[in-house]
């Protein structure tokens, strides 16, 4: 199975997606993803350390940014 069809069982889930450099951990509700792992996600916030930091709202992710994506627990 492909990867982006594995993400696509997950539209409409809550997310975690950790991004390149470590920096950025973002968690939202998946809305959509394309063939490149291109991802636009809503109802997003920023993650430091498990922490809640800051609202995003919707977001558009560059599939070549993404290090790894999982489904968040509630």
């Amino acid at each position: 199975m492909l990867p982006s069809k594995q993400v696509q069982a997950w539209i409409n889930k809550r997310v975690k997606i950790e991004m390149k450099r470590g920096k950025y951990v973002l968690e939202g509700f998946l809305k959509s993803v394309d063939d490149y792992m291109n991802i636009y996600m809503d109802d997003t916030v920023e993650l430091q350390n498990g922490e809640k930091t800051r609202k995003l709202g919707a977001v558009l992710l560059r599939g070549n940014n993404i290090v790894s994506i999982c489904e968040a627990k509630e």
